[in-house]
């Protein structure tokens, strides 16, 4: 299991565990008396009315996210709805901690619902960031920039996304480096996952080769290579020609389409195969030699 599915389990026993403890003391004190079913008489002192709140909301909080992430949809786009709603249950949950905990302390919740307008204006001025951010991340969900899952570029910072908030993109690199970046800062997206990505093979082989005979030879190499790794390319790789005629041989270029997730995997099975094939057709590839000529002094 996932050590964030843990921690929510976790979260949710102890926030369960502290509702259980809490109401049977407050009954057993006093704090809460029973006058029959459906007569519940409240004389809950304000500290424990306010724990067993914020344990239940919590707790509640908890278990909705928990159930969205036991969900496992295929489609990229129903992972980023999901990745919203348990962003936005979070802040849903703070907002009813805070209006709700004002309300068991004795505060008029409807005089300062009245005065939002004015409290709006001031703090839409100093978290201009703030707004800035969800703003622009409901336009990017809505608009289809990106989705939970897919494979983007972000500043030459290359990862696949793994959570999308109001206010941030998670953004995971294939070496577990997590950047978080504001939503307001996703600019110049590079999103690969739009099309399949290219495989790239540059292998050279000796002058002397006989290119006709190896050229001929190179399709039925490369659709052995195709259906040894069927679960990789989306097809047969191409083979482009002569790229470059370098020092020590000459450079042959082929592509295969590919996920952008197995682009480099693609390439090293490229890499791989097409030496070993080449070997299988006797054609050996070169490396960089230096003759050494001893001349006689006379």
């Amino acid at each position: 299991m996932p050590v964030n599915k843990k921690a929510r389990i976790i979260r949710i026993i102890v926030c369960a565990g502290v509702m259980v403890t809490l109401i049977p003391i407050a009954f057993a004190t006093g704090l809460i008396t029973w006058n029959g079913l459906g007569n519940i008489r409240m004389n809950l002192s304000i500290f424990f009315r306010l724990l067993i709140m914020i344990a239940g909301v919590i707790c509640a909080e908890a278990v909705l996210v928990f159930i969205l992430e036991l969900i496992k949809p295929k489609s990229h786009r129903i992972r980023t709805v999901l990745s919203i709603i348990a962003s936005v249950l979070k802040y849903v949950a703070a907002i009813v901690i805070i209006c709700w905990g004002l309300s068991i302390i004795g505060v008029n919740v409807s005089t300062i619902v009245a005065s939002v307008g004015i409290v709006a204006l001031v703090v839409g001025f100093s978290a201009e960031s703030l707004i800035s951010d969800m703003v622009t991340g409901a336009f990017m969900v809505f608009e289809n920039q990106y989705n939970v899952g897919d494979i983007v570029e972000v500043g030459g910072f290359r990862g696949t996304v793994s959570s999308i908030g109001l206010r941030t993109t998670c953004i995971t690199d294939p070496g577990g480096n997590v950047k978080i970046v504001n939503n307001s800062a996703m600019k110049n997206i590079l999103n690969r996952s739009d099309k399949p990505s290219r495989a790239i093979c540059e292998i050279a082989v000796p002058y002397g080769t006989d290119f006709v005979k190896l050229e001929s030879d190179i399709p039925a190499l490369l659709q052995k290579i195709y259906d040894d790794h069927q679960d990789m390319l989306k097809n047969v790789p191409q083979y482009l020609g002569v790229n470059e005629l370098a020092d020590s041989g000459v450079i042959l270029k082929f592509i295969g389409e590919v996920e952008e997730a197995n682009i480099f995997a693609g390439t090293r099975m490229l890499n791989h195969d097409l030496l070993l094939g080449f070997k299988e057709l006797g054609v050996e590839c070169p490396f960089p030699q230096v003759d050494v000529h001893n001349i006689p002094v006379k």
